[in-house]
């Protein structure tokens, strides 16, 4: 699968992504390392552990490197959750983490196609 395959995959935009990273070359090499970027899971554990100070930078973190790599649909659900613990404050909707994971997941799997 190309980039240009990819990011529609993920909701993303693969032009506006280029305006960001120099290179399809780049793009790539930082796509790849998302699986090993561990924002996903420490927001994972944050959660469910009820740890809403970690919560927030974990969540933070996960929005900027979705921003930063074009996965346009996991930026949106993770500036949702963001802001739902900004304070640090509780999350009292956890509707809002089931996007979050399956935005991830839908990363994960277009990922491997890559």
């Amino acid at each position: 699968m190309t980039l240009q395959e990819f990011y529609p995959m993920v909701g993303g935009d693969y032009a506006a992504t280029l305006g960001r990273l120099p290179s399809e070359a780049l793009v790539k090499k930082f796509l790849l390392k998302y699986p090993a970027d561990p924002s996903y899971a420490q927001l994972e554990a944050a959660l469910a552990a009820q740890d809403w100070e970690t919560a927030f930078r974990a969540a933070h973190t996960l929005k900027g490197v979705a921003q930063n790599l074009g996965l346009d649909n996991l930026y949106k659900v993770s500036a949702a959750l963001t802001d739902a613990v900004r304070g640090p404050k509780p999350l009292t909707d956890p509707a809002l983490w089931q996007p979050v994971q399956q935005a991830h997941q839908q990363v994960l799997q277009a990922l491997a196609q890559l």
